[in-house]
């Protein structure tokens, strides 16, 4: 589950996303402050609006909101304050995580991309990375599936070139840090990098996060 709130931009209104996936048509049902998003085949919830926001929750944000129990809690209450029945199941882990590349093998289908089974700590993630600086062993930064990155692109489960990939392997400039160079492939962290833990800016250089 994702939130966004821009006030200026959209106006006083949560954008809650709850799925990764792009439905064809979107179907829509008001019920209060509340406006049910469906995937207009297949019926299912995939997001919600929540007007008049602030009266709910005051969120310092001008774009995706960090998401907290509280927060998480405060959204619930909204949904029960007007009348829609639907209760959240949020995953609060971070999205962003320090990996460690297991293995590295060439794509069979794409010269320039490899195949790798990353860790993260709870799990190995199979991503197809086209950076010609990737290597096994290394410590990377993972973007799991549904974080945001800060271009606003959303992660989302993929098959390059008929191979599935879960989650993305970042750069730096990716990862819009201070002064990245471009397209130097991606962000290689040093070895005592702990696998599974939040990815925080403060690891590169001594930055602040």
């Amino acid at each position: 589950m994702n939130l966004f709130y821009n006030k200026e931009g959209v106006g006083n209104v949560f954008l809650i996303q709850l799925t990764t996936n792009t439905p064809k048509e979107v179907a829509t049902e008001q019920s209060g402050d509340v406006v049910i998003l469906r995937d207009a085949q297949t019926e299912e919830i995939i997001g919600f609006n929540i007007f008049e926001a602030s009266s709910y929750a005051e969120v310092e944000a001008n774009g995706q909101v960090e998401l907290t129990e509280e927060l998480v809690e405060t959204l619930q209450q909204a949904m029960t304050k007007n009348n829609v029945a639907y209760t959240f199941d949020v995953d609060l882990s971070p999205k962003f995580v320090i990996g460690h590349v297991v293995s590295k093998e060439k794509h069979p289908n794409a010269d320039k991309l490899s195949v790798c089974t990353v860790d993260v700590g709870t799990e190995q993630l199979q991503i197809v990375c086209g950076a010609a600086n990737i290597d096994a062993d290394q410590k990377v930064v993972v973007a799991k599936v549904g974080a945001v990155m800060p271009s606003g692109m959303v992660i989302r489960d993929a098959e390059l070139r008929g191979v599935p990939s879960s989650g993305m392997i970042c750069s730096a400039s990716e990862l819009a840090i201070p002064n990245a160079e471009q397209n130097v492939g991606i962000l290689v962290l040093e070895t005592d990098a702990v696998v599974g833990e939040a990815f925080k800016l403060s690891r590169i250089n001594g930055q602040a996060d």
